[in-house]
């Protein structure tokens, strides 16, 4: 168990510590449901009328919520980034593997480097590449020549083909598959050709993929993943597409062939995007949107259509149907008020 003093925690937090500096935590909880040696935090207003009653050793507040506070509590500027910075240090995750297996199947010709774990029946080819600390997790497989920075840590079942490049402390979770073909065939009277896919991936440093995600390789040139992206599970990234610094998507997102997302967007969960275009910096895409054109300016954009009663629905989409209909018939009444108008006006 990993346990930290309250003037620990408020090193790490960056924050002020109201009470008893000695004592100790070992781990989060809601302000409802903690204990003695948990530790939460208060982010929301609406979760205030705990804050008397909870039994946590400490909470991480804002100044505001002070006179709201009788135990231990540490004020910060942001109680949410301040959690995420002391959960790192009592993180009990365990490590994907430990050490080299004895099943592992490792190419003589693979470079390792120092302190590096590969899991049971994990696979290794020739010339790949592993840096100091790189953990690759059981049943992996890493292709000829692929390159894994300082660091980086994949779970289980990661397939990552040859040729791809992974940046230094990365985070990659089960199933996922990193440099497979893209989707690319050329048809000849009804017959599909394959087109070679020659390119790879490249990803940056700091980047975590979720689980069963697949990021297909460059058809020619690469498809690109920057530094600091964060990307959910079951998100299809087809090939030759470019995802710029600090980009976050959501699940189930897919994004088809040669698009360009822009630096530091936000994109919820079950987005459809469209290929050969480009999306630009510190764009919002909300849940379930469907993005078909290039977006060329900042803001937040939206698509999908929310809940509604079936009843209720049923009539939305009915009218839907009839919007070229009631179209044509508006056009029909505008031209006969304009005809009336010049009528008028003549007399």
């Amino acid at each position: 168990m990993i346990t930290l003093t309250l003037q620990q925690v408020a090193d790490i937090a960056g924050g002020t510590l109201i009470g008893d500096s000695a004592a100790t935590v070992s781990q989060f909880q809601a302000m409802d449901k903690a204990q003695p040696g948990d530790i939460s935090f208060l982010t929301n207003p609406k979760y205030r009328k705990h804050l008397a009653q909870c039994n946590a050793t400490c909470v991480l507040i804002k100044q505001a919520d002070a006179e709201h506070c009788s135990g231990n509590a540490i004020v910060v500027g942001d109680p949410y980034i301040a959690y995420a910075k002391v959960a790192q240090k009592l993180d009990k995750t365990p490590k994907a593997a430990t050490g080299i297996a004895p099943s592992a199947v490792i190419s003589d010709s693979a470079i390792l480097g120092n302190n590096v774990s590969v899991g049971a029946n994990a696979v290794i080819e020739t010339g790949a590449r592993l840096a100091d600390n790189v953990v690759i997790g059981a049943n992996c497989f890493v292709g000829k020549n692929a390159s894994i920075g300082e660091g980086t840590q994949l779970w289980s079942n990661v397939a990552v083909y040859h040729d791809v490049q992974i940046g230094e402390r990365c985070l990659v979770q089960s199933q996922t598959t990193i440099g497979s073909d893209g989707f690319g065939y050329a048809n000849e009277q009804g017959e599909w050709i394959k087109i070679p896919q020659t390119g790879s991936v490249i990803i940056g440093n700091r980047v975590e993929i979720g689980a069963s995600a697949c990021i297909d390789r460059g058809a020619i040139g690469n498809t690109i993943v920057e530094d600091n992206v964060i990307l959910d599970n079951l998100i299809q990234v087809a090939h030759n597409v470019h995802i710029g610094y600090g980009t976050a998507i959501a699940g189930a997102t897919t994004i088809a062939g040669s698009t360009t997302v822009g630096k530091y967007c936000i994109i919820g969960g079950a987005t459809v995007i469209n290929g050969h275009i480009e999306i630009a910096d510190q764009v919002t895409i909300t849940g379930m949107g469907m993005v078909m054109r290039s977006i060329k300016e900042k803001g937040v954009y939206s698509s999908g259509i929310p809940l509604q009663k079936n009843a209720e629905w049923r009539k939305t989409a009915t009218r839907v149907h009839r919007i070229d209909e009631m179209n044509k018939r508006l056009k029909t009444v505008e031209k006969q008020l304009e005809q009336q108008d010049s009528t008028e006006q003549g007399l």
